[in-house]
């Protein structure tokens, strides 16, 4: 599954985007991400929820495409879960209904506050990573583009991440998981009117 590169997938029904703006559901694709293939149970021991919880939860993101069951992984009743590779793309500057916009909005305030949430974890944590305690490349920068620059800018960021997550999987030594993040915006208090 390390080599695919999935094709990019814009989300624009809000029933889907709802579906993935749900705190836990965020928290068991975060658990999905980090650790493989789970079961119900043992996703909610390890967040504290009940079986049934994250069972109706795992369902819901398959039926929206966003994770998929790991038959191979099946004994009996017990059904396995798994991550699976994808570009999701989910924008709010393509003119979307008020009720889309405010589902895509809330879902990007809860990515950020769960990326500001991992930073701090990795800041209280800094003293136990050893070798990895300072591994932060940082940059801040801007640019002048137009919109359709910024597109390419991105699209050839995007090219960049696929690139380098499908020829260096996981299981290596020495690898280890790395969170990477990109925004971009408009700078404030300049005039956008043209």
């Amino acid at each position: 599954m390390a080599d695919e590169v999935p094709a990019p997938r814009e989300i624009t029904d809000p029933a889907a985007l709802r579906a993935l703006a749900h705190p836990l559901r965020q928290r068991i694709l975060r658990e999905l991400a980090e650790k493989g293939p789970a079961t119900a149970t043992a996703l909610g021991a390890v967040l504290g929820e009940s079986s049934g919880a994250t069972s109706y939860h795992l369902r819901q993101l398959a039926e929206f495409g966003f994770i998929e069951e790991a038959v191979e992984l099946a004994k009996g009743k017990e059904r396995w879960w798994r991550s699976k590779p994808q570009d999701l793309r989910y924008r709010v500057d393509r003119n979307p209904s008020p009720e889309l916009r405010e589902v895509m909005e809330g879902l990007l305030a809860v990515h950020i506050a769960d990326d500001v949430e991992s930073f701090q974890r990795y800041r209280s944590e800094r003293g136990q990573l050893g070798e990895w305690a300072d591994m932060l490349p940082f940059s801040r920068g801007a640019i002048y583009a137009t919109r359709e620059e910024l597109e390419g800018f991105f699209e050839e960021y995007l090219l960049l991440l696929k690139r380098f997550q499908a020829t260096h999987a996981e299981g290596r030594p020495g690898a280890r998981r790395v969170l990477t993040r990109f925004i971009a915006f408009p700078a404030p208090g300049m005039d956008y009117s043209e």
